[in-house]
């Protein structure tokens, strides 16, 4: 993991104001121009009833992983903000972890579209896909 490239900095610097992901344990694994991968451990904070992996966690590092994707593309000071996204679910899993890579489609001074895949990564090191994701967002003026 090469952490000292602006982007990776930009990111980690955005990720640590995200309270929610803070709380679910959410790691920076990886930061490049229009690509972004997160991890997200297993824990009793992001399952449902039936001990799998939430939908909502799902969605959410889907979400984050391709906004902060887009994040390495917008203009200096600016941040991104989603618009809409549309996921789909493909398995569940317990126990180790899920990993979202978001990737950016197309960068554009309005709107950047972006995908991301969401895999599951057992405690063997097994890989197995989860869910993918596409979505719009737009670079909005940084408020802090």
């Amino acid at each position: 993991m090469n952490n000292s490239t602006p982007e990776y900095q930009r990111v980690a610097d955005s990720l640590a104001r995200q309270g929610m992901m803070q709380h679910l344990g959410v790691r920076l694994l990886r930061a490049a121009p229009g690509e972004v991968e997160l991890a997200l451990p297993y824990s009793d904070k992001v399952t449902q009833q039936h001990a799998g992996f939430h939908g909502g966690a799902m969605g959410a590092l889907a979400d984050i992983a391709g906004g902060y994707a887009a994040l390495t593309v917008a203009p200096e000071g600016m941040e991104v903000t989603t618009v809409e996204y549309k996921i789909n679910f493909l398995s569940n899993f317990q126990g180790g972890e899920i990993r979202a890579t978001g990737r950016v489609a197309k960068a554009g001074k309005r709107v950047i579209v972006t995908t991301a895949e969401v895999v599951h990564i057992d405690d063997s090191g097994k890989r197995s896909d989860c869910a993918v994701m596409q979505q719009t967002l737009v670079p909005v003026h940084k408020t802090y």
